[in-house]
């Protein structure tokens, strides 16, 4: 199971998945890097085929300027994505003699950065339709996206959009972290990715442990406020 989340700030953006892939056909889980730098100001993630992902990584790394400099980010997203899709989809052998039956290859694209100063979140999904989410602030791809837009759905009263990026980190870890606890097949590490219009900036495992020490206060707080409710 994935999880690749983006939410808005009202001063940045925060990116953040999990690391964990489940291979359904041979029934086993290992770790693996879902989120990745698209340029200095931006970054993307991605569920559904590893083929299709490995490609697309090959194609940001190459044209990450390119992309997040268009006049569009999200066209300019869909015209590299479509192409891979078609190609990785027109080979597609859906019933193997003999063999399990496995995932579907349907693969979704999340990206969020800035662009000439202007924050954007933009998905692609497996038919190659654009979705923009700079304005609802916030967007989860992967076959966990329910619960995390579930869980983000409780932390609404926070108003994430109206605090500092840095309340945003603390806010998509605790999800990525509630998910972790009741899915047995979202774990981590966790990745997390920090953008303002100055630059994106990636949290090693030390920076994301600290982030974990706000989680665990909030929670505490939380805890405390809700002693004194009656009191």
């Amino acid at each position: 199971m994935t999880v690749v989340l983006a939410l808005r700030c009202a001063d940045g953006l925060v990116m953040a998945s999990d690391s964990q892939i489940t291979d359904p056909v041979r029934a086993v889980s290992y770790p693996a890097q879902k989120l990745h730098a698209l340029g200095k100001h931006a970054a993307w993630g991605g569920s559904g085929s590893r083929a299709v992902l490995f490609d697309l990584e090959q194609i940001f790394v190459a044209e990450a300027d390119a992309i997040v400099e268009a006049p569009d980010v999200g066209h300019a997203l869909q015209q590299r994505v479509v192409p891979v899709l078609e190609q990785h989809y027109s080979s597609f052998i859906p019933e193997v003699p003999g063999g399990k039956p496995g995932a579907t290859p349907a693969t979704y694209m999340l990206a969020a950065g800035y662009s000439d100063g202007k924050p954007f979140i933009v998905d692609i999904d497996p038919h190659g339709l654009i979705g923009h989410h700079e304005e609802t602030g916030f967007q989860a791809v992967g076959s966990g996206s329910p619960m995390a837009q579930q869980a983000y759905a409780l932390l609404a009263h926070f108003q994430m959009s109206k605090r500092s990026v840095d309340y945003g980190v603390v806010a998509a870890l605790r999800v990525l972290d509630t998910l972790d606890t009741s899915s047995p097949s979202i774990g981590g590490p966790m990745d997390i990715c920090r953008m303002t219009p100055d630059g994106a900036r990636h949290f090693d495992e030390e920076e994301v442990a600290q982030v974990r020490e706000h989680v665990a206060k909030w929670i505490e707080l939380e805890q405390k406020a809700i002693d004194e409710l009656f009191g």
